[in-house]
């Protein structure tokens, strides 16, 4: 992959209409923002059509990057991020979130195994709770949503190795907390 400073080279020839830029920049950006259209959507033939309009989106937008003082690939992923989400809320009419809402489902656990998990999930909660806020965001990414180390280091703006003592040490905060 290239580097950044040839990435923002590459998104002002864009801005220029360089369709050969914009070829070069779709070469070597394409499998990033695939992964993570991929991993949002769960879907490869939707994740493919999605980066089909994620590409048209660069090119009508390109100028936009300049103003934003984001990383050219941070800001490649978060419109491959935004859009993958946006296409997921339009798959589901709200009506049909309202309905899962109100139905009680049958986990086939019984009352006092429902009431011992719940406790236990107030108690991870509470203990989130006591992490930095950018710290305990960056544990649900990781664990919860599968981010990656290098992803979440782009997120957050710290470098990699941050990234991984942020989440050595939240871990270890966390089970402090879970053995009290």
């Amino acid at each position: 992959m290239a580097s950044d400073q040839d990435l923002a080279a590459l998104i002002g020839r864009v801005v220029l209409r360089d369709r050969a830029a914009f070829a070069t920049l779709y070469a070597g950006t394409s499998a990033k923002l695939f992964s993570v259209c991929l991993r949002i959507l769960k879907d490869r033939t939707d994740a493919e059509d999605a980066l089909q309009e994620i590409y048209v989106k660069v090119w009508q937008r390109a100028e936009r990057f300049a103003a934003t003082g984001a990383s050219p690939l941070g800001w490649l992923v978060v419109i491959a991020r935004n859009h993958a989400i946006d296409l997921l809320r339009a798959r589901k009419p709200v009506a049909d979130v309202l309905d899962e809402s109100w139905d009680i489902a049958d986990t086939g656990r019984d009352p006092e195994a429902e009431s011992v998990l719940k406790g236990e999930v107030r108690r991870i909660d509470r203990c989130m709770e006591e992490l930095d806020s950018e710290r305990a965001g960056a544990v649900r990414s990781a664990y919860v949503e599968g981010l990656s180390y290098q992803e979440l280091a782009e997120r957050y703006g710290v470098p990699l190795n941050t990234m991984r003592t942020w989440l050595r040490r939240s871990l270890l905060k966390l089970r402090e907390c879970l053995d009290r």
